[in-house]
């Protein structure tokens, strides 16, 4: 019996790295919006009619183009793949979705329509009718399921006020009123100061807008929070702290050396590369430590520390908190770091996924992502927009290391690049990718190593990728080049 099992052990150690290999996938392409929600968006289209509610047939006129315009705005990025459906997180937000509506059926009688944001930042949000939006970077960024009921339940109640409808509302009716055109022909009648006259016209609403969403946001915490109660589901005032360090990851400084995650590589590197080569005061020595000229970036928002404050009394005492699943959260990561590949946002990229490292992550996913992403930069290079792919941050929301890495990736010579990418394809890691993964590989070769840098070269090893790997999330990436 003891031999036979050592042999089933053996076995499985055997099987377990290739059937990880095989089931790592994070959706099919299928799963992408603009398929997956095709139906809805259709849908969306017909059912969203704008109700008349003005004699007046300029308001109406105004009205329904802000309705209309947000009608185009989520067609538009259901259209554009700005969702996904990943059945697993799906299910995850859906029950905590369904334990709130449940819980408030007056308030929720319809279950509300969910989507998942690509978007690595951390942030939800309610569009009306009935329809919330959560982030990918949200759920990267959550610990509990709590403080993500928390976020969801205020986008909850932002559409319980009707705050976006309202919103579309009073704008309408400014824009056509007499005080705004009496304001307006004020101005086009000044000889001088135009400029100066048009501001106060636009602060004069912008301010009473900014005060009132002000006072939404606050109306939206105490629903989120009664909604939370009902349901049996603990509140935490200190959420509202977490949150205001969500805007600064990128000042997350690295445990290591920047040189270090590419020597780990036996790749070659120069600390030169991340000294900025030119002259001027844009060079001079600057405090990274220094984060007191950082605003709230959550600009319609009360400040974090105050929302905290207002709060502390309602915090649910002796709560108990349920982490968030770990599939869950790297899923979300994983799947959000994608999405910046993918619209090439680089630096960034690359700087999350040296922070997974730090994090103590092995996943030899990640290790396959840098290649891509040294793919995708040696190309950018040779189509003369390495600038673009790189996307430069300014100091001021960046840690020291993330400023070595951005100068790095600007400057590394041509030929060190042309190495780095060469290197990678030998990488011990890629035994262990899939075979999509795998394929994507030949396709970054074509593209960033070929010497036929031909639009046909490019479009025919797209075409290939996707003919033998239909169902890949990597499709998309495929797409833009096959159209070619």
């Amino acid at each position: 019996m003891t031999t036979l099992r050592s042999f089933l052990t053996v076995c499985a150690l055997l099987v377990l790295p290739g059937l990880y290999a095989q089931t790592r996938t994070l959706y099919n392409y299928q799963e992408l919006s603009h398929l997956y929600y095709e139906k809805q968006r259709d849908s969306l289209k017909k059912a969203w009619v704008c109700p008349v509610l003005y004699k007046d047939k300029a308001t109406q006129k105004k009205y329904k183009e802000f309705w209309d315009d947000r009608t185009d705005f989520i067609t538009g990025a259901i259209a554009h793949d700005h969702f996904v459906h990943e059945k697993e997180v799906v299910a995850y937000i859906e029950d905590i979705i369904n334990q709130l509506a449940q819980a408030n059926k007056t308030l929720i009688p319809v279950k509300p329509f969910l989507l998942i944001d690509r978007s690595p930042s951390v942030n939800a949000y309610s569009i009306g009718q009935n329809v919330i939006a959560v982030n990918l970077g949200l759920l990267s960024f959550a610990q509990t399921r709590e403080e993500l009921a928390l976020v969801i339940a205020h986008e909850l109640s932002h559409n319980i006020l009707e705050h976006t409808d309202n919103a579309m509302r009073q704008k309408a009716e400014w824009v056509t009123s007499e005080e705004y055109r009496q304001s307006l022909n004020a101005v086009l009648d000044s000889k001088y100061e135009r400029l100066s006259r048009l501001k106060k016209v636009v602060e004069g609403y912008s301010f009473s807008r900014g005060r009132h969403q002000r006072y939404h946001e606050s109306d939206a915490d105490s629903l989120a929070i009664v909604l939370l109660k009902k349901s049996n589901i603990p509140f935490n005032a200190t959420y509202f702290l977490r949150l205001d360090s969500a805007d600064i990851q990128y000042r997350q400084p690295l445990k290591n050396p920047v040189k270090n995650y590419f020597v780990a590589y036996q790749l070659p590197f120069e600390e030169a590369w991340t000294k900025q080569r030119s002259k001027g005061l844009s060079t001079r020595a600057y405090n990274f430590k220094d984060t007191t000229s950082i605003a709230d970036s959550l600009k319609t928002h009360p400040d974090c520390a105050d929302r905290y404050a207002h709060t502390l009394n309602r915090t649910t005492l002796q709560g108990k908190y349920t982490p968030i699943p770990p599939s869950i959260r790297e899923k979300a990561t994983r799947m959000l770091i994608w999405n910046m590949y993918y619209n090439m946002s680089l630096t960034p990229c690359l700087y999350r996924i040296l922070l997974e490292k730090d994090r103590g992550n092995t996943d030899e996913w990640y290790d396959f992502m840098v290649n891509n992403i040294f793919a995708a930069l040696y190309y950018s290079d040779r189509e003369l927009h390495r600038f673009n792919a790189i996307g430069v941050t300014p100091k001021e929301y960046i840690s020291q290391n993330y400023f070595e890495l951005q100068t790095m990736l600007l400057q590394i010579p041509r030929e060190n690049l042309e190495q780095y990418c060469k290197t990678f394809q030998t990488e011990a890691f890629w035994k262990d990718m899939t075979p999509a993964e795998k394929a994507l590989k030949n396709l970054m070769v074509t593209l960033a190593l070929d010497p036929d840098n031909s639009d046909k070269n490019k479009a025919r090893a797209a075409k290939e990728f996707k003919m033998n790997n239909s169902a890949s999330m990597y499709c998309e990436f495929a797409d833009d080049f096959e159209k070619k």
